[in-house]
């Protein structure tokens, strides 16, 4: 990876971090501090203020890609962080759930993970885009362990709103690293549409690939709405969760980074695609059968495994299949994964009731399953371009 790569890689990284460590902070928190704001006793208001910021996201992934494509990567990004910066000293300033409801709508709207990543796409190398996501991804999964571990201390120390005004500074840390930091050359900024928007959505690659993102974070959501109800009966108690998932996730990065090394060198991206989706349908079955919290445990790390190879390769392999139209493709990439997450807490949540903790897990294998069978149709690697 050359200088001006790792320089991209590491600032873009750095970027989702601290944007996604300000949103990953609530999360193990924001639930039970709703109880104490005015209408934080009805779990719907409370879910929707939650749920807000990605149903925003879902609705302007694409259309902030396609301007993307357009204008720029940089201004686009820069946009988007002012509005998530704003929507965080909205919800920090007021103690009303309704309020906290807008400034996360506000956040939702400055939707540019679609952006960012065609941003690494264009100044990366096809040899070295697969690693270089999996920097981004590796730093996604990370501020989601460390989320875990200080969350509720952060909380005790600072309150809810404290933790908005940690997140609106870390906003404005990662626009002066989009500014000031991401080297400056964007190989397809303010280039014109080469495709129709018809054309990247029915593309059989691209369209292979969203249902596979959908799938991946449907089962995703799933999984967490199940597991930690397990952890707690296999005595691991819930403030104690992080003990596992933080390990687990540390050493799937090992795996992920020599798996996904060796199959670049080798240039056989398709056989560990194919082995991170079967990696995740052992793990939901044998999560479906665990009686134990070694098995759980073993369950969980082969699961991180499967999911972080996915994570990373992904959105690489959109940006190779539609690489005059990053954006937009990472757009619809995008809104397809959000989509996906909301599918998951509902379906999952049905499920759940309506059937138990083990039809959940045998549903995402089916699903997996039929990703699977899907998958092998997949051609080895798109053809290199110069973009």
């Amino acid at each position: 990876m050359e200088r001006s790569e790792l320089r991209a890689a590491l600032a873009l990284s750095g970027i989702f971090a601290l944007r996604m460590l300000g949103l990953f902070l609530i999360l193990p928190v924001f639930s039970m501090h709703a109880k104490s704001l005015p209408g934080g006793d009805q779990a719907t208001l409370v879910g929707l203020a939650l749920g807000i910021y990605g149903m925003v996201q879902a609705c302007l992934h694409i259309p902030l890609g396609m301007l993307s494509d357009k204008y720029g990567r940089r201004p686009v990004v820069a946009v988007g962080l002012v509005l998530f910066v704003l929507g965080a000293l909205i919800a920090a300033s007021h103690d009303d759930l309704a309020w906290i409801t807008v400034g996360r709508a506000i956040q939702g709207a400055g939707a540019i993970s679609a952006a960012i990543t065609a941003w690494l796409a264009d100044l990366t190398r096809e040899e070295t885009r697969t690693r270089s996501m999996a920097m981004v991804g590796g730093s996604i999964a990370l501020t989601f362990a460390l989320s875990l571990v200080i969350a509720a201390p952060l909380h005790e120390l600072i309150g809810l709103n404290g933790m908005f005004y940690l997140m609106a500074l870390l906003g404005l840390g990662a626009i002066l690293i989009a500014l000031f930091v991401v080297p400056g050359q964007e190989v397809a900024a303010k280039s014109p549409f080469t495709a129709k928007f018809s054309e990247i959505f029915f593309n059989k690659d691209l369209l292979r690939l969203n249902v596979g993102v959908l799938i991946l974070h449907a089962a995703q959501v799933a999984l967490f709405m199940t597991l930690p109800g397990l952890l707690v009966r296999a005595d691991l108690p819930l403030n104690a969760h992080w003990r596992l998932y933080l390990p687990a996730v540390l050493i799937s990065f090992v795996f992920m980074g020599l798996i996904i090394m060796v199959s670049e060198r080798r240039k056989k991206m398709k056989p560990a695609f194919i082995f991170g989706i079967m990696a995740m349908l052992v793990a939901q079955l044998m999560m479906a059968n665990s009686v134990t919290l070694l098995m759980l445990a073993t369950a969980v790390l082969i699961y991180f495994v499967g999911f972080n190879i996915l994570e990373a390769m992904q959105p690489s392999l959109v940006s190779r299949w539609a690489s005059h139209a990053k954006g937009t493709a990472l757009g619809i990439y995008n809104t397809t994964q959000s989509t996906g997450l909301f599918l998951g807490g509902v379906l999952g949540g049905w499920i759940l009731q309506t059937k138990g903790e083990a039809a959940v897990f045998y549903a995402c294998s089916g699903a997996i399953f039929m990703w699977l069978i899907i998958s092998f149709g997949m051609r080895e690697l798109p053809p290199k371009t110069n973009s």
